[in-house]
This record gives C-alpha cells, structure tokens and sequence, in this order.
C-alpha cells in the first residue's frame, strides 16, 4: 500500500510540475509576444494615452515664373489651438478670445470647456491677422497656444487666376496649379507633442518632444510673369472698349511647348474666390471653352496641302467668283463678289473660304481629317491644369462633300483655343507637335536646389521642316499684306491668321451678328519665339471680323512681349502694304552730329523737341532707321561740342 502511495503521489507531483511548466511557458511566450512582437505598438498605445499634440502647418510650396518671380506665395497667419483642461478661468478666457476674434462669447466658452485634448478654433481662429495674433500673445494665457500657419496670397491679384488656382482654410489646393500639384506642394506637418496627466494637466517633468513640419516643393513654372502683365493689360482693354460676352489669351513658346501667359474674361481674386459665381473659376476659358474656330483652322488645311505636294502657293491660281457649290449648297466667301483670279498665297492672305474649299478637295476627307488629328484636335493636349476639353469632329462615317468643304475652312468642327495654339505652333516650329506644359522644375524652398527638371515632351512630328518653312512665310504676308495687317509690329517679323466664327444658338442654328472673332499671331516669322492667340466673344459697337478686333490686340501682344523677353528687332522680312486710310510711316533719319541750323529740313514730317545747350547734336532719341508715325515727335539733345571733334 506504502509503495502505490508513493506512486501516486510522484504522478501527482509530476502533474503539477508538467502543468507548472505549461503556465510557465504560456505567461513566458506571452511576454515574449508583447516584448518583442507588438512591445513598440503598446509602448505608442501608452505613449499615446499620456502625449498631446498640437499641429504645425508646414510652409506650403511658392510657385514661381520662369524667371523666379513669385506668383504664389505664403504670408503668416497663425491659427489658436486651446487645450481646455488647461484653462483656468473659461469664462473670463472665452470673453477675452471671442473680443479679439469678433465670435460670440458663449461659442468660445463651448469651445474652451470641450471633453478633449486639444480644440482648434475653426473657423475664427484660424488664419489670423498681425493684430489678433498680437493681442492673443498679449493675454499670456495657460492653455491657448498660436500654431505656426500661413495663408496663401497671390501677388498679381486676378492675373492669371484660372491657371494659378486657390487653396482652401486648410492650405489644400482647390483648382488649378494648387490643385494638380497639390501632392508636392503642401509638405507635411509637423507638431509638438507634451506629455499631460489623467487630468489634462502637463507634466513639466518630461520634456516635449518636437517634430518639425517639412516645407512643399517650389514650383517654377513656363509662365512669364511680363508677358502675363501685357496679357492682362490688354484684355482689360478690351472689355473696357467692346463689352464682349468673354476675352482670352494664350502664350506659348513654340520651342519647348511651355505656356508663357494665358488669361481669360470674367476672372476673379483667388484670395476671395468664395465671392463670385463658381461658374467664372470652375471654366478656365483658354483649355476648356470649344468652338467653331474660323479661319484660324485655315492654317491646318494650308500645311496639310503644302506636306502633300498638292499646291504651289506662288505659282497655283484660283478665281475666286464669290461663292463655291458643294453638295447642292452654296458656300460663300466673306468678300461679296469674291477676290477675283488669285494666287493660293492670296488666298492665304485674303483668308478666301472658296480658295481654302478647294485645298480640302485636293486633299480628300481621308488625308484632311487624318492631318487634322495628328495636330491634335480631337483629343485633350495633356496640359497640367484639370478641366480640359478634347473638342469635337466629324466621325468619318458623317463627312461628305458639305462637312469636307466647311472643315476646311474651319466650320463645322469644335476646337479648343488650346489645341488651337499648339497645332499652330507645331505648324511654324519645324513641324513638332508639343505637349503643352506650364510646370518647368520642382525646387527645394530651402536649399535653393532642383530637384526635378521636367522636360519639353513631343508628341509627334507632323510636317516637315521645308512646309513648316513655307507656311511661316505664308502668314507673314497675311500679316504684310492681309487681312492680318492691323497685327504688323514694326522692326520684328510676324505672321497670323484671322479667324470669324459664327456661334451656334440653343436652337441649332447660327446667331445673326454674335462671332467669336480671333486672331493667332507669330513672331519672329523666320523662327518664331511666342505664339499668341487671342479671342473675343461678340464684342460690341464695332464690326465684327478678327482683323478688326483681335489682331491689333496680339500685335500689341507680341510687340511688348518680344521686347520684355529681349528678342532682338529684325530688319529683314516683309514690309506692311499701306492701305486706306493707313498712312506709311516715316524712317527717322541721322541726326547725330548736325548742327542746330541743318534741322529745319527734317521738320517736314517730323516734329523735333530739343534738350540741353549748344549747337550740335550729340544724340537722339528714337534712333535712326525707327520707323514711326508721320508727326511723331524727335527728342535730340544739344552740345556745345560736336561728336565729330
């Protein structure tokens, strides 16, 4: 009996150590799980339970032209950020802070007494001026804290608003620029973290831990913030002279695709966007607006038929009666009677709808509408901004004889004035079609450093070299001798197309006297620089034709842009053909060196105002070989000493 007691009692003994070693090795696995496998999770968890946080904005990213001019950038505002429990009189500090903030006193103390850690004041306290920031720092108050933060302000006001685009209360990108770069723009925030008691009290025994907010990218952009400025000037002008339905703009270098201005009419301040109809903001005319283009189309059918061999501009006539018949319709030139026996260089210059009627036929639907989508009509260009459109055409299955003819001469298909301009562009440029592009570099705010370059990227070839040639001397003489002649800037080569749209009613039907009417322009002709389009819509109290409205606009345009982008004046190239009731204009002579006496004879035509004392002329200002307007005034300056001497 002795023996079987003690067998029992070893198996009862091995039992409980065996059970003693199962608990064991569970509480062992157990703290080895939480020391090693989820340790640093709990150790967060309880860090967490004993941190707080206040946020710090981090600087969001300035925007730039292409020669480091601000255009977007960040001014202080800091915001208030409260910790309730740290409060000691809420409601002597809500009557203090609802005084500064102009709030109501019991919506402050709601705020002050919240159940939770921290309290930011949205939206009051947010973005505050100099002077609430000052006074809140003067209460000196325990547990009311100014959290670093910036508002976004735009330094052109409403100049190029729609490319630029806003940003919300947070610093979040809302449109345009600041919203299709918003990722690289807005960094990341920073914060201090303190460590507080059950109670909300801070611990002062532990030191607070803080991390700082990491600044957006700049970006630099193609943008020109001069040739902009001569944009806005110009369309500012003309609202205030036509009272037009709407006006726009586009920049581009032809070169690189790169948008050197782009504008429109109604615009708006995109600090006070929420003050205006969110119809003007959400249309940023220039990418998203399809129309008819007009003859501006032309220039498409022009280098289509020159790629092809199909026309000889110099050596090819056609006679033009006033109207051509296709398909049972007839389609009329905008010159009643017609231009007569012409070239086909003046049926580009006279911009003759029946002349450009007879370029489609020769080419055919198949060959016109294939050149017409390979300069990229019918599909969005890919610019870097939101709200694109991709226009619209003829599906080949619907184009006959009437849809060819229209088409050629620009009616009847859709565009936008984006796909215009770089169509254009890939016409005068050598024959590249560019994806348009407005982001150039991505800087580092604080270094100074690139840190990305992004590239011109080209979409395609579409003509060659010889007929891009031959289509920049082409509208140069539109410009010389065409209707294009109120766009001729003295002392640089230019070219351009006019363009008239009729507009399409609710019903279907053309309006009678409502025309978009345009013009694109070129210059330097022989290796253009700037592309220019400028279109406007039913402007009032004039007539109605692109070369009348639109083209003296991008000539003032390109003159200014071209002399703030410091392209040299050319002497060579077309003269302007003088019409009625245009005057030619005079070539200032030399006078440097004449004595006061010889002046008399150049007096004619010119005035001349003299400076400083003497009888020689030691310098003049415009300087020989300016060509100006007969009357216009010579400013020379007199010396005693002659420069011959």
């Amino acid at each position: 009996m002795k023996r079987v007691s003690n067998v029992i009692v070893r198996r009862r003994i091995v039992t409980v150590f065996l059970f003693g070693l199962l608990i064991f090795s569970v509480i062992m696995v157990r703290l080895g799980y939480v020391q090693f496998i989820i340790g640093d999770k709990l150790t967060g968890m309880a860090d967490d339970s004993w941190s707080r946080d206040v946020k710090f904005e981090p600087n969001r990213g300035k925007i730039l032209d292409r020669n480091g001019v601000a255009l977007a950038e960040n001014v202080s505002a800091p915001s208030l950020v409260v910790v309730p429990r740290q409060i000691k009189n809420p409601q002597q500090t809500s009557e203090q802070l609802a005084k500064i903030l102009d709030m109501p006193v019991k919506k402050a103390y709601e705020k002050l007494t919240m159940q939770t850690s921290s309290v930011a004041f949205k939206p009051e306290g947010r973005k505050l001026s100099d002077e609430q920031a000052k006074a809140i720092r003067a209460l000196d108050l325990d547990g009311v804290y100014l959290a670093k933060d910036a508002k976004r302000h735009y330094p052109y006001g409403n100049h190029l608003s729609h490319v630029l685009g806003f940003t919300g209360i947070d610093n979040q990108g809302l449109m345009g620029l600041e919203l299709y770069y918003d990722e690289n723009l807005k960094g990341e925030k920073g914060s201090l973290s303190y460590y507080s008691d059950a109670k909300g009290r801070k611990m002062k025994q532990l030191a607070d831990r803080y991390t700082s907010p990491q600044d957006g990218l700049d970006l630099k952009t193609s943008i020109d913030s001069k040739v902009q400025t001569i944009i806005e000037r110009e369309l500012d002008i003309a609202v205030e002279k036509y009272n037009p339905d709407g006006a726009l703009a586009i920049a581009v270098n032809p070169k690189t695709g790169g948008v050197l201005g782009m504008s429109s009419r109604p615009n708006f301040y995109p600090e006070n966007y929420q003050e205006v109809d969110p119809k003007i903001f959400d249309r940023n005319l220039p990418i998203w607006s399809t129309y008819e283009p007009g003859s501006t189309f032309k220039i498409i059918t022009l280098a289509a038929a020159l790629e092809e061999g199909l026309v000889n501009l110099e050596k090819d006539t056609f006679n033009d009666s006033g109207s051509v018949t296709v398909g049972g319709a007839r389609l009329r030139c905008w010159k009643s009677g017609g231009h007569g026996h012409q070239t086909f260089l003046e049926v580009v210059q006279n911009s003759c709808n029946p002349g450009f009627v007879s370029l489609g036929n020769k080419l055919g639907d198949k060959k016109l509408f294939s050149y017409i989508r390979n300069f990229g009509f019918g599909s969005k260009t890919g610019i870097d901004l939101q709200g694109e459109g991709s226009g619209i055409l003829f599906k080949p299955e619907n184009v006959g004889p009437i849809e060819l003819a229209t088409t050629a001469f620009g009616q009847g298909v859709s565009v936008t004035p984006i796909q215009q301009v770089m169509a254009v562009a890939a016409s005068v440029n050598g024959g590249y079609l560019y994806e348009p592009h407005i982001a150039s570099e991505w800087i580092d705010s604080k270094t100074g450093e690139t840190v990305e370059k992004i590239e011109p990227k080209i979409t395609r070839r579409v003509i060659s070299e010889e007929t891009s040639k031959e289509v920049r001397n082409a509208l140069e003489s539109v410009v010389a001798k065409g209707t294009g002649r109120p766009a001729f800037v003295e002392g640089f080569r230019v070219g351009g197309k006019t363009g008239t749209a009729q507009k399409v009613g609710t019903d279907g039907r053309y309006m009678k006297n409502n025309h978009i009417v345009s013009f694109i322009g070129i210059a330097p002709a022989d290796d253009p620089e700037i592309v220019v389009y400028v279109a406007v819509d039913n402007p009032k109290g004039t007539v109605q034709f692109g070369g009348v409205v639109s083209a003296p606009i991008v000539g003032n345009i390109i003159g200014d842009s071209l002399r703030a982008m410091e392209v040299k004046p050319r002497k060579k190239g077309l003269d302007k053909e003088v019409q009625w009731p245009d005057m030619p204009k005079v070539e200032v002579p030399e006078l440097i060196g004449l004595e006061k006496e010889e002046l008399q004879k150049y007096m004619t035509n010119l005035k001349i105002e003299t400076s400083g004392k003497g009888t020689h002329v030691i310098d003049q200002e415009p300087r020989a070989g300016t060509k100006v307007e007969e009357g216009t005034k010579i400013r020379i300056y007199l010396s005693s000493e002659s420069v011959r001497d």
